[in-house]
């Protein structure tokens, strides 16, 4: 992974944040990459916190929304707000329990993530002040927000592998 240097631009670092967030040598500690990456898909649907959603939830969760960020990159709207969405648009349904939808699951989430990196880094600073799409907020706020969205719930990954008694 490439280091930041004073030359970069805002755009460049906030890719090599996200990369970071998924990939790896993240200061905040294991990226998502690592936390899934010994995870079966028993225990990815298992819910040892009752009232914790499951880690295949989370990847979904965390996939979905950088969907989202991503297309509005090439104009597409953001979804209205968590309490105005249909449920099944922020937390989508689990409809294959088995291995390979598992590693699917994990591959798309993890793929999403470089792809949205990659159009970061090429977006262009001078653009970081546009409006998201459906929202009132610039595409700054919304690159930093997906960062932290997704670290956010890679802790609550990280919180249910240690329930599960699997090493983070």
């Amino acid at each position: 992974m490439a280091t930041t240097t004073a030359t970069s631009t805002e755009c460049s670092r906030i890719a090599e944040q996200l990369r970071r967030a998924f990939a790896g040598e993240a200061w905040h500690g294991s990226s998502l990459r690592e936390l899934l990456a010994d995870v079966n898909n028993t225990q990815a649907n298992s819910r040892p916190l009752a009232a914790a959603h499951s880690i295949w939830e989370l990847t979904l969760h965390i996939g979905t929304w950088v969907g989202h960020a991503h297309a509005s990159m090439r104009g597409v709207p953001m979804p209205q707000f968590v309490e105005n969405m249909p449920p099944e648009q922020n937390w989508p349904e689990i409809k294959d329990p088995g291995p390979g939808a598992w590693r699917q699951t994990v591959d798309n989430t993890l793929r999403s993530g470089e792809q949205l990196a990659a159009a970061i880094q090429n977006f262009g600073d001078e653009r970081l002040v546009a409006t998201v799409p459906g929202r009132d907020y610039a595409f700054y706020n919304l690159f930093h927000g997906i960062v932290q969205h997704s670290i956010y719930h890679g802790g609550q990954i990280a919180i249910i592998k240690k329930a599960l008694g699997t090493p983070e």
